[in-house]
């Protein structure tokens, strides 16, 4: 098993800056990739980024340029940092690992965006 706990949402202005972390705990030796998701009321939940254990990354067209994805294996903790904020990156960002058998997911995080 393998725990997922965020931190870092809130309250920021159009053009601000947040950084979301994401802790694992558990059995994580098997963790391949690392995600945020993200999703808005009334939407589906979409990708926003994706970091692989070799640090490989990809990004949503949407956030391309702003967001930047990374992982500090040291801390077992993955980070979204998200500069240029739009009120479209309004949303609930989950965490999320896949360790090749399953999938994981955090409890997710609020982050909104004023104009």
């Amino acid at each position: 098993q393998v725990q997922l706990v965020e931190s870092g949402g809130g309250l920021v202005q159009a053009g601000g800056s947040l950084r979301l972390s994401c802790a694992a705990s558990g059995s994580i030796a098997g963790i391949n990739s690392m995600a945020w998701y993200r999703q808005a009321p009334g939407k589906q939940r979409e990708l926003v980024a994706r970091i692989t254990s070799i640090g490989s990354t990809i990004y949503a067209d949407s956030v391309k340029g702003r967001f930047t994805i990374s992982r500090d294996n040291t801390k077992n903790t993955v980070y979204l940092q998200m500069n240029s904020l739009k009120p479209e990156d309004t949303a609930v960002y989950y965490c999320y690992a896949w360790d090749g058998r399953r999938d994981y997911w955090g409890q997710g995080t609020q982050v909104t965006v004023s104009s």
